[in-house]
């Protein structure tokens, strides 16, 4: 069928996989509870009902605050096919995040999950002039929960107004507003239609395999990367499964045995040091195998043709004697790893595509619905350090200072009740600009530089990309985060979020004390050790990019404490103005 809307999807998953048992899944009480594709239609309706019963509006808003899970993907579409805008907002955020949010999106609305939320919530409602209902997504004794939200609908099935409502909703009508969690500043309401995200699908389709079939989600649907991705799993049929817990990832894999997920460079790196450092526990020969096998994997090149016949008979080793039971350990069957948010080092790209769980780098932002461009599986199309050609339909181009533009399908609406902001971004001629630094290789692959902001210059002219620096670094099992700070100042410093959990097993190792992050980081032997990291990755800088002065953080840099968006990128100005002591004393 022709699909049109986002919620077109449900009827053409229906139409193409009737028997579906498994659309959605989610934990409940340490069950799968899972939704067949009948189920995952029928509760759409009746909550389209409930919502027109409550007298909810086409084109008004209603929010949808709560982690993963199935009935998240049931509101969403929903509000969607009632002709509301869905409103997704993270269930992290602060009271003084949620007041601006709902105000500003003037929702009518909303679904919260959680007893924090629930009562930050109920603290900010005198405030909120619009907002009419609240609901919980399970009993919690103080507002009306959604089982109660399905019953109304099956009491009051407004199927001929359904109907009405969803036949006047146009490809180019916005279906949701993303408020952008961001590194900086006030949060902007990114306005996306049903044809931005749907043209993502249509040329998304065809790089998973047609053999992929099950898919695991744990990044936040309210990030504009998962939750496209996911569109993209029903659009294809796949049976989607959510994380209990990010603490769960691990064991839910080995449960599910997924062909396909997403996840951001952070996360991979947390897998491969846990990798890497289980080999230190092994002794003598099976020691200098597996980490002849890890440098091996380091050194795959993702084309075919790259790979000599010499090398692929030691990769056919290496994966028998060494990378059949990382697999084993890690769980799933993948075809694909979708790697987004940020830049993946080019060694872990290499190394999980070595070991079969191939790496697919893609780019964009959330005004970009949100890819860009992407990798497949076309020759040189994929390759470690560059985040793949542009998406067809969508132009990129160069621009000043390096920074990309782009032009296309993908590209918002504009920014809600702002549109001096959306022609600071989007120019006369339809440009998108990204504020991002990229160029293109030999092969038309795009490869992305640095954030044109965060370039700052020292007090002897000289230019400092920050981002180049950290993404280096991060190369390190010390470093968990870091900060490079040195705008008009004579060299570059760096703030360090060490990894506390590697450094404690490091500290067991060296028969050393491991007290506390605020001891551990005052040791002279640790911050000795440290220095000895920053000098070997010092050594792949200009003099002017050195760090020479450095300090490590016994704080927690998180989303709770502020520092980390949601997909686990720093919050550089929130670090600079937490720091800003710290930083000046370096320079003293």
């Amino acid at each position: 069928m022709q699909v049109e809307r986002i919620f077109d999807i449900l009827t053409r998953y229906q139409e193409r996989w009737s028997n579906q048992e498994v659309a959605l899944a989610g934990k409940q009480n340490g069950e799968w509870r899972k939704y067949s594709i009948k189920e995952y239609i029928e509760l759409t309706k009746q909550i389209s009902y409930a919502l027109i019963e409550l007298g909810i509006q086409p084109g008004e808003k209603v929010g949808i605050i709560s982690g993963n899970r199935p009935e998240w993907n049931i509101l969403d579409m929903a509000i969607m096919q009632a002709g509301a805008i869905s409103v997704p907002i993270y269930p992290t955020i602060s009271e003084k995040d949620y007041l601006y949010i709902l105000n500003h999106c003037e929702a009518k609305l909303i679904v919260v999950e959680g007893a924090d939320v629930m009562n930050k919530i109920e603290h900010i409602m005198p405030n909120l002039s619009h907002l009419k209902y609240v609901y919980t997504f399970i009993n919690r004794e103080k507002f009306p929960y959604l089982e109660q939200l399905v019953n109304l609908g099956k009491e009051h099935p407004h199927a001929d107004e359904l109907q009405a409502r969803s036949a006047q909703v146009k490809t180019g009508d916005c279906a949701t507003i993303i408020y952008t969690s961001g590194t900086t500043g006030t949060p902007k309401g990114v306005m996306l239609s049903h044809g931005n995200i749907l043209g993502q699908l249509f040329n998304l389709e065809n790089i998973p395999s047609p053999t992929s079939r099950v898919a695991f989600s744990f990044l936040p649907l309210c990030h504009a990367y998962e939750r496209m991705l996911v569109f993209l799993y029903q659009y294809l049929g796949m049976s989607i499964y959510y994380a209990q817990n990010l603490g769960t990832i691990g064991d839910n894999i080995k449960e599910v045995n997924p062909t396909m997920m997403s996840a951001v460079p952070r996360m991979l790196e947390k897998i491969f040091d846990k990798i890497y450092s289980k080999g230190k526990s092994l002794t003598g020969v099976s020691r200098m195998i597996y980490y002849w096998a890890i440098k091996l994997a380091q050194r795959y090149k993702i084309e075919d043709s790259e790979r000599g016949m010499w090398y692929n008979c030691k990769l056919k080793i290496a994966d028998k004697l060494i990378y059949s039971k990382i697999r084993e350990n890690i769980g799933g069957n993948f075809d694909i790893v979708v790697s987004g948010a940020a830049s993946i080092q080019p060694r872990l790209a290499s190394f999980f595509s070595a070991i079969k769980m191939p790496i697919f780098e893609g780019y964009g932002l959330t005004e970009t619905s949100p890819v860009i461009a992407v990798s497949n599986r076309g020759k040189y199309q994929r390759e470690a350090g560059t985040v793949g050609p542009a998406l067809p339909g969508v132009e990129i181009k160069i621009g000043e200072k390096g920074e990309i533009l782009c032009r296309g399908h993908n590209v918002m609406l504009g920014y809600y009740k702002e549109p001096q902001l959306t022609q600071e971004v989007i120019d006369a001629d339809g440009w998108f600009h990204t504020g991002d630094q990229g160029k293109f290789n030999e092969h038309g692959a795009l490869m992305i530089t640095g954030r044109l902001k965060n370039i700052f210059k020292t007090s002897f002219g000289k230019y400092v990309n920050p981002q180049a620096i950290e993404e280096k670094f991060s190369e390190s099992p010390f470093i968990e985060n870091m900060v490079v700070a040195g705008e008009n100042e004579k060299f570059a410093t760096a703030l360090i979020s060490p990894d506390f959990a590697f450094l404690k097993g490091w500290c067991s190792r060296h028969n050393m004390t491991y007290t506390s992050p605020e001891d551990i980081v005052k040791n002279p032997d640790i911050i000795q050790r440290f220095q000895r990291e920053v000098d070997k990755y010092n050594a792949f800088f200009g003099d002017y990019e050195k760090i020479k002065k450095f300090v490590l953080i016994p704080d927690e840099w998180s989303q709770l404490t502020d520092i980390l968006t949601p997909t686990l990128k720093v919050k550089r100005n929130m670090v600079m103005k937490q720091y800003a002591e710290v930083i000046e004393n370096m320079y003293r």
